[in-house]
């Protein structure tokens, strides 16, 4: 069995006049399922997606550091979520991907949203993990959120290490020592211009028109995205299902991985429910 390190591939692409940071996994055998797109969280570079790869070795997985994060050079202008998706697309359209999955964490569940909404006769199933409507969210602690705006949770590791519970809500265990030590500051334009994107935007107008199966995941003691927001994605989504991670925080998807990959990978394997209004509309499924 292949590791994930020899699956990943990292190349830099160029799309439009932007560079992109983009890694992506090679399923270990093409068995036929649907390929995944992932968005990150705000500021955090792709690095800390690398759980991905073990988490779902029998399909391929792309993501890819937002302009600005890690390795990909900042933007010239701001953004919005629209042109991100439009970004994303033709990512995918140049690795060849047309049905696919999709899934989002915090700051990428909403462009994830986004995505869904934007190329939904592409789009078979949605993983919305710790995230939010947008400016319609119920806002967390600000102990948290105070935090969550000082840089040094970036550049300084022992900072992070130090406030990671009140950040967060999770403890220091599993593999969230290594995810501090993968964290790659942000350029302060590139952080400034993820916050301005969503300025002004919610999804709650439009959570009606996806009907693809979703699974909503949450952390019961996550201080940034209260678990009130996956309720409320829950129940404005048509065929939504929640799962809570029990003691769960911010990133119970690295604190809490043993619990939350097998959710996730059922969730994935399901048997694809072929919707007749795709069928009239000649949309291909997997």
């Amino acid at each position: 069995m292949a590791s994930s390190n020899e699956r990943l591939s990292i190349s830099f692409e160029t799309v439009g006049k932007q560079v992109l940071r983009v890694a992506h996994w090679r399923a270990e055998t093409d068995v036929g399922k649907r390929p995944l797109l992932f968005f990150n969280g705000i500021g955090a570079n792709l690095e800390l997606s690398l759980v991905l790869g073990e988490m779902l070795p029998d399909r391929d997985i792309l993501t890819f550091d937002v302009p600005g994060v890690g390795e990909s050079p900042p933007p010239v202008f701001p953004y919005r979520p629209w042109q991100l998706a439009r970004t994303a697309r033709k990512l995918v359209d140049r690795f060849g991907f047309y049905n696919l999955d999709v899934m989002g964490v915090s700051w990428g569940g909403v462009m994830a949203q986004q995505f869904a909404i934007q190329y939904r006769k592409r789009v078979k199933r949605i993983i919305l993990a710790a995230t939010t409507t947008g400016v319609t969210m119920i806002p967390g602690r600000m102990t948290s959120i105070s935090k969550m705006t000082d840089p040094r949770r970036y550049a300084d590791p022992d900072f992070m290490r130090r406030n990671f519970e009140t950040l967060y809500g999770d403890e220091m265990q599993g593999g969230a020592d290594s995810h501090v030590a993968a964290l790659k500051p942000p350029s302060t334009r590139g952080y400034l211009y993820q916050m301005l994107a969503f300025a002004g935007w919610s999804s709650l107008p439009f959570l009606r028109f996806l009907r693809q199966p979703t699974l909503v995941l949450a952390g019961e003691r996550d201080r940034i995205v209260p678990m009130a927001n996956a309720h409320i994605l829950n129940f404005a989504l048509p065929k939504s299902r929640l799962h809570i991670i029990k003691d769960g925080g911010h990133l119970f998807l690295v604190t809490r991985a043993n619990e939350t990959i097998p959710v996730i990978q059922d969730f994935l394997n399901e048997p694809y429910e072929v919707d007749l209004a795709d069928i009239r509309r000649g949309v291909q499924t997997a």
